[in-house]
């Protein structure tokens, strides 16, 4: 409940900085992140369920991506949650391509590395609603090391 606690403060005063810094650009905000996301365990096992995370560019080369997935397998749920430092390329007017690294918590005591790639697609020019497809590989540093790779996909909605 603590690490909540401090995910949220965390968010809270990232994105109190980043409101100011967007002020003089036309880019959202932030960028909310719903959808549903899968991992499958490279030792055996595998977890399915709804994604959230919030994006927010407290530095305007730099996105901050705080995530979370309960991954249901087997009868329960194990919460993933993670927070990714990532950096935008624009392959298009309506494509980007996010490369991230950062560290990850699973079910409260496993703590990971987790590397990802994100493309994000917005239709519109206008950029205010839109679609992802993210893939990530993440490693634990608890006991047995377990490895996984996983699949998010869902929609954009962009803050102002």
């Amino acid at each position: 409940m603590i690490r909540h606690a401090a995910i949220l403060g965390l968010i809270a005063a990232v994105a109190s900085f980043s409101v100011n810094a967007k002020a003089e650009d036309k880019e959202p905000s932030a960028v909310v992140e719903i959808g549903g996301a899968g991992e499958w365990g490279l030792g055996g096992g595998s977890g399915f369920g709804p994604s959230a995370a919030l994006e927010l560019s407290p530095i305007k080369s730099l996105l901050l991506e705080v995530g979370v997935a309960p991954l249901f397998s087997g009868g329960h749920a194990e919460w993933d949650t993670d927070l990714l430092f990532k950096k935008s390329f624009e392959l298009s007017k309506t494509v980007e391509f996010e490369p991230g690294i950062g560290p990850a918590w699973s079910g409260g005591t496993k703590i990971a590395g987790e590397v990802s790639f994100q493309f994000m697609i917005w239709p519109s020019s206008e950029r205010k609603l839109g679609y992802f497809l993210e893939s990530s590989y993440s490693y634990s540093f608890s006991n047995g090391h377990e490895q996984s790779l996983g699949m998010s996909v869902g929609l954009l909605i962009a803050i102002p």
